[in-house]
């Protein structure tokens, strides 16, 4: 794949937003045998083609990893696959060309007081010779444009000009979402490239000076692809030539164990070799972490006090800096407009209800006594996550029958699902047999989820059903992509089903809680189940989950326990 640094030679001017940013011609050299190339009067074109879409005179190239077409102007039958500025195909096609192709004017966007003064402590990390930089502003504090000003005056700072940004799921919203904000910031005269942490390994032989890592706690496990790509993107096994990090993310981690993105950083803090770093917890262990190595692998101290020493420790490596050539390494701005509300929301079983949980309580039981005497981990999880999927069943019409009462209200309402044949779609169908409209943004490919977000941002569906837990924003008074803003209606939020994450959960609160928008959140549970204890603890861990360096919100032990199930490893409660 195409991967070498081309030089400016020309420039034209065009002002986005505040600033005024520059479109370089360049200079390149041939283009290698096997990629394709253009003859006179002709350029490649590299295609977004859908999976199994019908894309008639395209050929597949798999150096590319993408469709290519060759000639003056694109077919109409071609036109719908041609990709944005920005993105991951548009990127490549300007490596194959002689001059990039002209780009729209963006719609301006005047960056707020918070994102210009986040952008000067990335920058000055930077210029300190930093290696990650941990930005951690609570949901809707603005981490998107600050990360866009920053990475702008890194690269002019550092002579750089290629920035990849890695956006999280669902891509249908999370890319057009970065790219209209990279045209609306302005960007720079740079070579922007936004693609989702899914297509990793399409990036992960390119070069680039700046790296953006939207919710960068989808690398917090070193035993994924995921992992090994990014270790690749990001230069994190190596020491020269590596571009600067951005580590944009509210809820860092569960643990300390959970840093690997951070290694780097903490290995040039402490002047060690980044080699001696690649084992992170022997490497907290040693340097006096109350982590160690239990039956499932590493696991973190459950005391309170050691805890928060080790957090302490942590917070200083990365903030601690010792006057201006020691600037800090992260950045966590609370909101202004205050912490999401979130209480418990106990449902009322009926009898026939009642009798229907106990009884699936009861098997679940049984299934978990006989797989922990096996030592059946997987058939373990098999039987939480059957449990879970019931007991969210069992409750659906008490869901729709608060969500109608709050539209009654005149509000609008998220409710945040982790199920889809269980929990999403029968709320939405009983919903809509009510005749109140759904925005539905769950399974793959169902539904067109920036259409249906669309739906119930401008209020034609009072209500949105979800499982993406991050990425999206469905809060009152949105700048919508049109120019337009969204539905000023209050928004509420319910999760149907308590979650083990405190990350996701926070996650999922700044959907609608973010941008000076107050959003309350519901947790919904059955009254006097393992439920209502499950709830409690997710709320616990909630209240905690924005520590820069992810505080105390590990407690799976906690909840093995709650569900009597003490001998899962933490694998099987938690994701990604």
């Amino acid at each position: 794949m195409p991967g070498r640094r081309r030089a400016a030679t020309t420039t034209t001017r065009r002002t986005t937003g505040r600033s005024t940013t520059k479109r370089r011609t360049t200079a390149r050299r041939p283009a290698a045998p096997d990629l394709p190339t253009a003859g006179p009067g002709e350029r490649v074109w590299v295609l977004a083609v859908p999976f199994r879409a019908p894309a008639p005179g395209a050929v597949w190239h798999p150096g590319l990893q993408a469709h290519v077409w060759v000639g003056a102007r694109l077919p109409a039958a071609l036109a719908p696959y041609d990709p944005p500025p920005y993105t991951l195909e548009r990127y490549l096609e300007d490596e194959l060309n002689d001059a990039p192709r002209p780009l729209p004017e963006g719609r301006p966007m005047v960056p707020r007081e918070e994102q210009c003064t986040g952008a000067e402590a990335v920058v000055a990390s930077a210029a300190a010779g930093h290696r990650v930089f941990l930005l951690g502003d609570d949901p809707g504090v603005g981490k998107t444009g600050t990360a866009v000003l920053a990475a702008r005056e890194i690269c002019e700072m550092r002579g750089g000009e290629r920035v990849l940004v890695v956006a999280d799921r669902p891509a249908a919203i999370t890319i057009p979402h970065w790219t209209r904000s990279i045209a609306g910031f302005g960007d720079g005269g740079l070579r922007w490239c936004v693609t989702t942490w899914d297509r990793l390994a399409k990036v992960a032989g390119l070069e680039f000076d700046v790296v953006v890592a939207d919710e960068a706690h989808m690398v917090r496990h070193t035993t994924t692809q995921r992992w090994k790509h990014w270790k690749a993107v990001s230069g994190g096994g190596r020491v020269k030539d590596v571009p600067f990090v951005v580590a944009a993310t509210a809820t860092p981690a569960h643990t300390p164990l959970e840093l690997p993105y951070l290694a780097p950083q903490f290995a040039q803090v402490h002047g060690e070799p980044l080699r001696a770093w690649a084992d992170l917890p022997a490497k907290l262990a040693e340097h006096g972490f109350h982590v160690e190595r239990g039956r499932y692998g590493w696991a973190w101290t459950e005391d309170a006090d050691a805890r928060r020493a080790d957090l302490a420790r942590l917070q200083g490596w990365l903030a601690g800096g010792r006057g201006p050539a020691d600037p800090p390494a992260t950045l966590h701005r609370p909101a202004p407009w205050g912490p999401v509300s979130v209480t418990g929301t106990p449902v009322a079983l009926t009898p026939a209800e009642q009798a229907a949980y106990e009884s699936e309580w009861q098997e679940f039981r049984a299934e978990m006594q006989l797989a922990r005497r096996a030592r059946q981990s997987a058939r373990g999880r098999a039987a939480l996550l059957r449990f879970r999927q019931k007991a969210g069943l069992i409750r659906a019409q008490a869901t729709v029958d608060w969500v109608r009462a709050q539209v009654e209200a005149e509000r609008q309402v998220a409710v945040s699902v982790e199920f889809v044949e269980t929990a999403a779609d029968p709320i939405r169908e009983a919903l809509l047999d009510s005749g109140v409209a759904v925005a539905s943004i769950y399974g793959r490919d169902r539904f067109d989820v920036e259409a249906e977000r669309l739906r119930f941002q401008t209020g034609e569906a009072p209500v949105c059903v979800f499982t993406v837990t991050a990425s999206i924003s469905l809060h009152a008074g949105e700048l919508l992509p049109s120019g337009t803003t969204a539905s000023s209606t209050p928004r509420v939020g319910l999760f149907h089903q308590p979650r083990f994450s405190g990350i996701q959960a926070r996650q999922v609160t700044g959907r609608t809680h973010r941008d000076g928008q107050v959003s309350p959140w519901r947790v919904a549970y059955a009254e006097g189940t393992v439920e209502e204890q499950v709830a409690r603890v997710m709320v616990e861990r909630l209240a905690v989950s924005g520590s820069t360096a992810g505080a105390d919100t590990s407690a799976l032990q906690e909840i093995a326990e709650l569900l009597d199930a003490d001998w899962l490893p933490p694998a099987a409660l938690t994701e990604g």
